[in-house]
């Protein structure tokens, strides 16, 4: 019996794929109409007699190099089931309820291949690659398509090329872990890349050109979204039960957990090389609280796609909104202070994009750079590349006569700035916590901020503000992220 404003998941037989159907409301009568003619289309035992692939697996689609391969589906209970790919071969047998799945040897980059998985009947996949396997996620800058980016017409029309294929997850809610979805992969062209992510497709170009071998990029990201959305139930339960209690909407994409069943789930276990990140507006007043949440997202999708050497990279946020008149506290800053912390989990890496904003537009069209970016963290921390992957990041702080000697990781051939000028975006003050605007001044791999305002400094503070003015680099022209070297309170809840 259909319950009114239940999840009800049913297989599509013919298409051989998960629906998820919200019923809810006015549209019950709808909702089992539908779920009654699936449901009559085939019996039981029908709708699990063919081998069939899960949905995450179609023609044209990209298989992770040099790694052992997942490979899963469902068939008959008790069905023979066989899967080969270049050569190399695995069988099992389906469960009771008809799941099966196997591991393939880990094969070189290159095709195109056939994956044929046999059992009473066969299955071929065609023009499938071997190569590197991205997800993009996360919020509206993620989803971003390059259709409303930069020079998008000239990106656009340039966008032929047949290594790389794009697999576009469908927006999906669901209160419970789904396994399929109707999606298929693409390969990427002028037709095909106008409403993909703009900055996965970055991404994914710079790794296809520099690599030189094919690439998949999956876009599973949602506008307006917060991370807990995307983040299991089992991962939030230990350290944030307050926001499993939260009443919510059924149907908003900014419950709890409900976009990692929707969105997440489906792809798992895929065999891929990990993940780049694009999220943290929509959490942007509880900075502190996202200083552990972000953390365990990222440790719940290792955990998800059991993958310890699963690598994410992560944007961290744009600047944006009206420029600041005096130094003080601020939500954003403070959010970039909880990505930054990120870093200390492993294999991860920051595109700083606080040069690249815009005032008046909270999704800024340059997206170029941030793909690039992150694929500079990918190359140098993934790939073994010789490359310099980020600007200076905050190393220590000491004070000498009055002065702030503030050292930086990442100098790369020295410090200077983005424009020629003077440096922009450091305040600084005392134990009264009154900050003014600082004199800064690159001296080798530090700066020197003082002020004749402040004889004894006890903090400084640099780009922190929502749209800050600021203009620190590296040698390669990468931006500072913005720091404080303070643990003062500021606005986040603790």
């Amino acid at each position: 019996m259909l319950r009114r404003g239940a999840w009800v998941r049913t297989v599509g037989v013919l298409a051989g794929i998960g629906v998820a159907a919200w019923i809810g409301g006015e549209s019950v009568a709808m909702g089992a109409a539908l779920v009654g003619f699936l449901l009559l289309a085939a019996t039981p035992r029908e709708a699990q007699a063919d081998v069939k692939l899960a949905s995450v697996f179609s023609d044209g689609m990209v298989l992770q190099r040099d790694r052992t391969l997942a490979v899963w589906g469902t068939a008959d209970a008790g069905e023979s089931v066989s899967v080969s790919l270049a050569g190399n071969q695995a069988q099992t047998a389906a469960d009771g309820d008809g799941a099966w799945s196997v591991h393939l040897p880990a094969a070189a980059a290159g095709g195109p291949h056939e994956l044929v998985a046999k059992g009473k009947n066969a299955i071929t996949l065609k023009d499938v690659l071997v190569g590197e396997v991205w997800v993009c996620s996360g919020q509206s800058n993620m989803q971003w398509p390059l259709s409303e980016s930069l020079n998008a017409a000239e990106e656009i029309a340039a966008a032929d090329h047949p290594t790389i294929r794009l697999l576009q997850v469908p927006a999906t809610i669901s209160d419970e872990p789904l396994a399929n979805l109707s999606m298929r992969w693409q390969p990427c062209s002028p037709s095909t890349i106008p409403n993909f992510s703009a900055v996965g497709y970055f991404f994914g170009r710079k790794l296809n050109e520099d690599l030189g071998v094919p690439v998949g990029l999956i876009n599973s990201s949602w506008g307006g979204t917060c991370s807990e959305a995307w983040t299991s139930r089992e991962s939030l339960a230990p350290e944030f039960p307050a926001l499993l209690a939260r009443q919510h909407g059924l149907d908003d994409p900014n419950k709890p957990t409900v976009l990692f069943n929707g969105m997440v789930s489906p792809l798992l276990p895929l065999t891929v090389r990990g993940a780049i990140w694009y999220q943290g507006e929509s959490n942007a007043d509880r900075g502190y609280q996202y200083r552990s949440l972000f953390r365990t997202l990222i440790r719940d999708w290792r955990h998800a796609w059991g993958d310890p050497d699963f690598a994410f990279f992560f944007v961290q946020l744009a600047n944006f909104g009206e420029p600041l008149a005096e130094p003080g506290d601020n939500h954003w800053a403070e959010l970039r202070e909880a990505q930054l912390m990120a870093l200390a989990e492993p294999r991860t890496g920051m595109a700083v994009a606080i040069d690249i904003g815009e005032a008046n537009d909270i999704h800024p069209r340059n997206k170029q750079d941030v793909g690039k970016r992150l694929a500079l963290s990918a190359l140098a921390g993934i790939y073994g590349r010789d490359v310099v992957s980020s600007g200076p990041l905050y190393d220590g702080c000491i004070v000498e006569q009055g002065k702030a000697r503030v050292r930086f990781q990442h100098v790369d051939g020295g410090l200077k700035t983005s424009d020629g000028k003077a440096l922009r975006g450091f305040a600084i003050a005392s134990e009264d916590r009154r900050f003014v605007w600082a004199d800064a001044v690159i001296d080798g791999n530090a700066v020197v901020v003082s002020s004749p305002d402040v004889a004894h400094p006890a903090a400084v503070r640099y780009g922190w503000h929502h749209n800050p003015d600021v203009n620190l680099v590296n040698s390669a022209g990468l931006p500072a992220s913005p720091f404080r070297t303070d643990d003062w309170h500021g606005l986040s809840p603790r």
